[in-house]
C-alpha cells in the first residue's frame, strides 16, 4: 500500500500562485511513476503534470510553461509550483502514485479556487 498526503491548495486572485506538495509513505521503493491530475468543477479528472522512473515529466497542454513540477526522492515528496494562476485552473488536485505492479494511488486531493 502507498499513502498518499497533499497540502497547499487554497484560494488565490487571478494571476498569483500557490505550491502544492505531496508526500507519500508506505511502500514507496515500489513507484515507478508519480504526479498530479486535477477535476475542475463538472469535468473530467486531466493530467497535470507526471514523472516517469526515468525522470521525465510531462505537462497538461493547458499548463504548460506556467506550472513546475519537482521530486525530493529523499523525502518521498512531489512538489507542483503553480504560477499565473488562471480561473479556469479551479480544481481539486489530487496526487498520484503508480506502483511497479500497476497498481495506481490517488490522494484525499486538495482544492485550487482562482478568482478573478
Amino acid at each position: 500500500q502507498v499513502q498518499l498526503v497533499e497540502s497547499g491548495g487554497g484560494l488565490v486572485q487571478a494571476g498569483g500562485s500557490l505550491r502544492l506538495s505531496c508526500t507519500a509513505s508506505g511502500r514507496t521503493s515500489s513507484i515507478n511513476a508519480s504526479g498530479w491530475y486535477r477535476q475542475p468543477p463538472g469535468k473530467q479528472r486531466e493530467l497535470v503534470a507526471i514523472i516517469s522512473s526515468g525522470g521525465s515529466i510531462s505537462y497538461g497542454d493547458s499548463v504548460k510553461g506556467r506550472f513546475t513540477f519537482s521530486r525530493d526522492n529523499g523525502k518521498n515528496t512531489v512538489s507542483l509550483q503553480m504560477d499565473s494562476l488562471k480561473p479556469e485552473d479551479t480544481a481539486l488536485y489530487y496526487c498520484y502514485a503508480r506502483t511497479s505492479d500497476f497498481i495506481r494511488y490517488w490522494g484525499q486531493g486538495t482544492q485550487v479556487t482562482v478568482s478573478a
